[in-house]
């Protein structure tokens, strides 16, 4: 029996050793970045400091939670947190069809000139994006300002208030990303087979009923996976767009737990490495179960699941 399974094994490796060579760099470089990292993720529980080291680093137990959650602007972070990514999470179905509109384009030459158009705004970097926001919205020279003043709207600052962050944080994030995260959705929509639209056609289906009984459930499991993700980043976004934006005026709502914990730890005089990294775990946490609630209830309605 032994003599069998080790015949079977190697015979199984001579057929797809190359297949498992391949996962090496990709599997080390996981390990590497993801996984060993995790070690330093005590310090979130000890009173870090960069002389003593992790190991000699005295134990504080939840001190560092307890001081998060206690502090006076917590509601306020988890709030502008919350409403930045469940905003977002809004404009999720825009990418699927902006997708589908390409895909029922008549002219196919320009719609390779509409993809290439609108993946572009992915290559600009952050800080280039948010010099274009600020000097689009300035109150005196702003583009917006200037069209609006031809129909006799007065000028407005608007990074200067509150209550157009949010738009403008969302909305110049779907022009950026918004052709490029179609991409997924182009793919899923090549393998779904042309003799399907064929028979529709043949008994007098348009396309609005073709896209919606042959083209969405054919990439609604990729609708699925994305929405999942998604849903599993709901408490984390990154702290560089928010700091570029951010200024004395609109920190009432721009303050997030990204750029909380950047502040507190590399941005601050006295940096407390072990209390951004509590805020970092509760993150994380909460994301994790998010990811798994959201998981099981798409499992249950649509039987398409991350695992």
């Amino acid at each position: 029996m032994t003599q069998t399974k080790a015949a079977r094994l190697k015979k199984h490796f001579r057929k797809f050793g190359a297949f498992y060579l391949m996962l090496v760099i990709p599997m080390t470089i996981l390990i590497l970045f993801k996984y060993v990292p995790m070690y330093g993720a005590q310090i979130a529980f000890r009173e870090f400091r960069i002389t003593r080291g992790i190991e000699k680093s005295p134990w504080v137990g939840f001190k560092y939670f307890s001081k998060f959650f206690s502090y006076y602007n917590f509601p306020a972070i988890i709030r502008n947190t919350l409403v930045i990514n469940l905003y977002s999470l809004l404009t999720f179905p825009l990418a699927p069809i902006f997708a589908l509109c390409l895909n029922h384009m008549p002219c196919r030459r320009y719609t390779k000139l509409v993809q290439n158009v609108s993946y572009l705004p992915h290559f600009i970097s952050t800080v280039v994006l948010c010099s274009m926001v600020i000097q689009f919205t300035n109150a005196r020279t702003g583009l917006i300002n200037q069209f609006l003043g031809l129909f006799g709207v007065p000028a407005v600052n608007y990074m200067a208030k509150k209550e157009y962050f949010y738009g403008i944080y969302v909305w110049s994030g779907v022009w950026q990303s918004l052709g490029y995260s179609s991409i997924l959705y182009i793919v899923a929509l090549s393998s779904v087979s042309p003799e399907l639209h064929e028979a529709a056609i043949i008994d007098g289906a348009g396309i609005m009923k073709r896209i919606w009984h042959i083209d969405i459930p054919g990439i609604l499991p990729t609708i699925c996976i994305m929405l999942i993700m998604q849903c599993g980043r709901l408490l984390s976004m990154g702290y560089e767009k928010i700091l570029l934006l951010q200024n004395p005026l609109n920190t009432v709502v721009s303050e997030v737990i990204s750029s909380y914990s950047y502040n507190v730890s590399i941005n601050a005089g006295t940096p407390q490495y072990s209390y951004a990294a509590a805020i970092d775990l509760f993150t994380a946490v909460i994301n994790l179960v998010m990811l798994c609630l959201v998981n099981g209830l798409v499992k249950k309605m649509n039987q398409t699941s991350l695992w």
